[in-house]
């Protein structure tokens, strides 16, 4: 089953057990998210991904330098491990994993979620690969794909119990778009998805076939 097919899955499940007023903010958020056209400004192919140093789930900082020395790289922005769908999307990559590195790219995945939670989140999915802590979605924001939880939609989040701020630490309700990219070994985009919707991800054979054009 493709990951397309796995998150409209449970995008039903869930719209079952939602109840209907938290349902209506939901759709009522996501929509003004999409209006907003944030997806529209994120980093596009052909354009050199900004360096960063983050976090591992050990606490050891990691560069898009670090990583970029042993060829390319694909980059997955997720919110965070209270997500389903973005479990869900961790461990389809997870199992894309031996291709990924067969194709001499390296994985990393970001959130801002603290590495104590980033930790819990890798264990909890089996991940091999890098997961890195991006606290307050500080280069999410500075690369133009981070945007603030409204207080309604916080609320929603306390009533299912998510608890950002366990999560993110005090105050931090800012989470990423999910996003995708690949790139080169010199920091140059071949591949960038960035969708407002977080039922929606890249999917991972589409990832692989940029990882082979790069190869050809």
């Amino acid at each position: 089953m493709s990951l397309k097919e796995q998150l409209a899955e449970i995008k039903a499940q869930s719209g079952q057990r939602i109840p209907e007023d938290a349902r209506k903010v939901m759709d009522a958020e996501l929509e003004r998210l999409i209006e907003s056209g944030l997806a529209n400004r994120a980093p596009k192919a052909g354009e050199t991904l900004p360096a960063f140093t983050l976090p591992n789930q050990n606490g050891i900082p990691i560069s898009l330098e670090d990583i970029l020395k042993n060829g390319p790289a694909v980059i997955v922005f997720y919110r965070g491990g209270w997500c389903p769908y973005c479990n869900l999307e961790l461990r389809a990559y997870q199992e894309a994993l031996g291709e990924i590195k067969g194709r001499g790219a390296t994985l990393a995945a970001i959130s801002p979620e603290m590495p104590d939670s980033s930790i819990s989140t890798a264990e909890r999915n089996g991940l091999a690969f890098e997961v890195l802590s991006d606290p307050g979605s500080r280069y999410a924001r500075d690369i133009g794909i981070a945007f603030s939880l409204s207080d309604e939609l916080r609320a929603i989040y306390d009533k299912f119990g998510l608890e950002l701020e366990k999560h993110n630490g005090p105050g931090r309700f800012t989470l990423p778009l999910p996003a995708t990219f690949v790139v080169d070994s010199d920091g140059v985009i071949v591949y960038a998805f960035a969708d407002a919707d977080y039922t929606v991800r890249a999917e991972p054979a589409e990832v692989l076939d940029a990882l082979d054009k790069l190869g050809r």
